[in-house]
């Protein structure tokens, strides 16, 4: 498959043939789910708690006697049935960590990136060329390249003028090319990648899935 390449004013400078087992995947729909769950579920703290009638302070003296009172029984004022009482079966901290085979994760991956390039929302670029931080000119540069949304800004490794250039621009996010995971892609409408940012992310994940991985 060949993708153009473009400058940052949205001209075609080129064309590179990228590899089909990460640019050419069919959508598997239930595994990108599966794999967005897991992600999503893993990045919960777990650190919610609620105390129950044991934990609260208080109430370890009977309110009033048992019977002859005209009143229901009651055992303590930090019942579940009283105000400022403790909570039945409340939330406790817990993991809710899942897990997903290496395989799997990184088809999932590869189902999104491919899709991306079906919708048309993939956008090649040849470099950013950024010495200091220019946030109008990466807001025209975006407006040139077409990208009227939700956008995801992948370059090879972290550069700090890209970086800061972008990071004032609502609905963009940016991302080196070894982060690249199934939610910022499916949360982000564009993908905006350097050359060698595919190039890196061809050499993480463009795999057949048979031999070598770990």
């Amino acid at each position: 498959m060949q993708l153009d390449v473009r400058n940052t004013k949205g001209d075609v400078v080129s064309q590179i043939d990228v590899n089909d087992l990460l640019w050419d995947v069919p959508m598997n729909g239930p595994l990108v789910h599966q794999a967005l769950v897991r992600q999503r579920a893993n990045a919960r703290a777990g650190t919610h708690a609620a105390k129950t009638r044991a934990e609260v302070r208080g109430g370890g003296r009977k309110p009033w006697k048992q019977k002859y009172t005209g009143r229901a029984r009651q055992g303590s004022i930090r019942s579940p049935l009283w105000r400022h009482g403790g909570v039945t079966f409340g939330p406790k901290p817990r993991s809710y960590r899942q897990d997903l085979p290496i395989r799997m994760r990184r088809h999932a991956l590869r189902c999104v990136l491919s899709d991306k390039i079906r919708d048309g929302d993939l956008v090649l670029i040849d470099q950013w060329g950024l010495e200091q931080p220019r946030t109008q000119e990466m807001v025209q540069a975006l407006a040139g390249l077409g990208v009227r949304g939700p956008a995801l800004i992948v370059t090879q490794n972290p550069e700090k003028a890209v970086i800061l250039s972008f990071r004032n621009i609502k609905r963009v996010k940016t991302l080196p090319a070894s982060y690249l995971n199934v939610g910022d892609l499916l949360a982000h409408r564009y993908l905006v990648i350097t050359v060698d940012a595919l190039r890196r992310a061809e050499e993480l994940w463009a795999k057949d899935g048979h031999k070598g991985e770990r």
